[in-house]
């Protein structure tokens, strides 16, 4: 698989990923599937060792990521950011594959094809090598639907949204009551925590800062979307 190291956040559908190398971490983003979903893999620059973040579709695109020489780093978890059938279609193959953990919040967690080895709650952490995310609860676009937070000691923090939060608006919901709930998470979880130049990660599409959607905030509470 072809990996760029020039990240801008931007992977095309059966295209090349894309690696951001910081000092402690590697992200590296990949489209999969029909629904262009994208999967994350971080790995601990210290140790070695990756958890990737939603498992999406295309499991030997998946393993291609991974590695396969010696060099390859150890899948610790895989994380279901929520339960939407498109986040886990490789989940059961690319654990599997792996030895790895599985992840997910408890009111998520019914549908995924495999049952998680961990239940995680809003304020929990998942470590591997040297790296600890922080669990968001972002409740709306699904019942269980969570953040991850990787707190950068040396730079700006990273945030992996899932279907919760993109560029230009939050993720789909279904009535008014969850819409509502999304939004008060975002506001109270995401925006009123975290500095401007905190860098997320959709489940979708291209990345973007909370510095350039922040402005858009009551635009989108007005418009019930």
């Amino acid at each position: 698989m072809n990996i760029a190291e020039t990240y801008t956040g931007h992977v095309e559908p059966g295209g090349d990923a894309a690696r951001r190398t910081l000092d402690g971490l590697t992200i590296t983003k990949l489209s999969v599937g029909p629904m262009d979903n994208n999967t994350y893999l971080l790995v601990c620059r210290a140790e070695n060792e990756a958890l990737l973040i939603d498992a999406a579709n295309d499991p030997d695109r998946i393993s291609d990521l991974v590695g396969h020489g010696p060099d390859r780093p150890a899948l610790r978890t895989v994380v279901t950011t929520h339960q939407h059938h498109d986040h886990w279609q490789a989940l059961g193959a690319v654990a599997g594959a792996n030895g790895a953990n599985t992840a997910a919040h408890p009111l998520d967690a019914g549908p995924l094809p495999i049952p998680p080895d961990f239940l995680v709650e809003h304020g929990d952490t998942l470590r591997f090598g040297e790296v600890t995310l922080e669990v968001i609860h972002l409740r709306g676009h699904t019942p269980g639907s969570i953040a991850l937070l990787y707190r950068d000691p040396a730079g700006s923090p990273h945030l992996f949204t899932g279907d919760s939060l993109f560029p230009g608006g939050p993720g789909r919901t279904t009535n008014p009551t969850d819409f509502t709930s999304l939004m008060d998470d975002l506001e109270a979880r995401i925006f009123d925590e975290l500095p401007d130049e905190t860098w997320f990660y959709p489940g979708h599409g291209d990345d973007s800062t909370l510095g350039v959607e922040r402005p858009k905030v009551p635009e989108w509470r007005e418009r019930g979307w």
